[in-house]
């Protein structure tokens, strides 16, 4: 009987082997899915790596942007995503694009754990990423935004002790897609700030001069982007979608490269979610003015609440802007002194909403039938929580409990309090 105890095998699988073996698990549907041998109910969300990103790798590779394409709506490092699978000349261009998205997953996860065990850190934050990625479906691994996110994530994680490292991430990421400059809000005042603000102007001021001079059309996406309406799962879209059964007479169709709502009213609803944008960096500046502490977790705190205001008062929510988010509440929850428990638990909610809604049940989306209103109402519902939720911590944490511990209320003797009660 001893013996046969002793040899006993344990139970329960160490943590790492857990993490890991979900992991791989994931992944390799995730590869199974987009490189169709398993076949996800729905629009065929590999179609923009096979003819989107391969036609502009088509013309990017001849030295220019796609100056005609309107599709293209993007700073002129996208470029450099666009082109990468040309490091794989092996492949084909949608398997080169694949594999490497499934590499950067891969940095990604192991930058998470290796950051999750030194002191001050958890391991939630890789499982936030484990969990988080496979729950958009294919769509993780068919659109370049995992490419984006494993740069804010390596920023994030090395601006901790590098503000340098950080600003220059920062300033790359914002000319691969505009959202990674938010990462630069939390950034502690003085120096830290002062050196990651210059390296992020330099990055990208530099990064724009060289490509300006080296390819034609580098400022184009901005006419493009200027030029969008609403897209049809954003919040905004909620207003047409309960519009559509009482009569009203918009449309929806293909346009600058997404779905959108097109006719009455469209161009009111578009300025009120730039309004509110607006308002949601104006937020932001006054949390900035009044923080009192910053925390290890401060800078991923503050970044994870930015592109949440960003992203839900959008006038586009592409599905894979939860990609953003999971990224961000993953290091968030890598900091023990983090607090964004609920706001990235929404946030993992909201991610798997999406997959339902985009692809698997896109028809019901584009018919605003109820199952379709349904999805975008708790989907988008649940981003506008999250929201609030993380905006409410990080002015509690930061603002808040610093100013009460600098003047603290005095507390009442219980006789007191009854005299002054009476």
């Amino acid at each position: 009987m001893a013996g046969a105890s002793a040899t006993r095998l344990p139970l329960r699988l160490p943590a790492d082997a857990r993490l890991l073996g979900l992991w791989l698990l994931t992944r390799t549907l995730l590869l199974l899915c987009v490189f169709k041998v398993f076949t996800v109910p729905g629009p065929d969300v590999t179609s923009d790596v096979s003819v989107i990103y391969q036609g502009w790798y088509e013309i990017l590779r001849t030295g220019t942007f796609p100056l005609d394409d309107v599709t293209w709506q993007y700073p002129p490092a996208a470029a450099l995503a666009v082109l990468s699978p040309g490091l794989l000349p092996f492949l084909d261009y949608p398997s080169a694009f694949f594999v490497l998205a499934f590499g950067c997953d891969a940095v990604v996860a192991a930058l998470l754990r290796y950051a999750g065990g030194r002191p001050g850190k958890r391991r939630t934050g890789a499982w936030v990423w484990t969990v988080g990625v496979p729950l958009l479906g294919p769509t993780a691994y068919a659109r370049y935004d995992l490419l984006v996110t494993a740069v804010a994530v390596v920023a994030l994680l090395a601006g901790a002790r590098h503000a340098r490292v950080l600003g220059v991430l920062a300033g790359f990421g914002a000319l691969l897609k505009v959202w990674p400059v938010l990462l630069l809000i939390g950034t502690p005042r003085g120096r830290a700030t002062r050196r990651a603000w210059t390296a992020a102007a330099g990055t990208a001021f530099g990064l724009l001069l060289a490509f300006a001079a080296a390819m034609p059309g580098a400022l184009a996406f901005l006419d493009f982007q200027r030029n969008r309406g609403t897209e049809v799962e954003s919040l905004g879209a909620l207003v047409f979608h309960l519009a559509r059964p009482f009569g009203w007479q918009g449309w929806m169709q293909l346009n600058y490269g997404s779905v959108e709502f097109l006719g009455p009213y469209v161009p009111l609803v578009s300025t009120v979610s730039q309004a509110l944008t607006a308002l949601a960096f104006g937020w932001l500046l006054v949390w900035r003015l009044r923080a009192r502490a910053w925390a290890p977790s401060t800078p991923g705190d503050a970044a994870f609440a930015a592109v949440l205001l960003f992203t839900t008062t959008s006038r586009v929510i592409s599905p894979q802007y939860l990609l953003w988010l999971v990224g961000l509440a993953a290091v968030c929850l890598t900091y023990r002194t983090g607090r964004m428990h609920r706001p990235a638990r929404l946030v993992l909610i909201a991610t798997g909403v999406t997959f339902l809604e985009f692809p698997l049940w896109f028809s019901h989306v584009a018919a605003s039938d109820p199952l379709g209103v349904t999805l975008l109402l708790v989907r988008n519902g649940l981003l506008v929580a999250a929201t609030l939720t993380a905006c409410r911590t990080l002015w509690r944490q930061t603002v808040t409990e610093p100013r009460l511990r600098e003047h603290p209320v005095p507390i009442q003797p219980a006789r007191d309090r009854e005299l002054l009660g009476s």
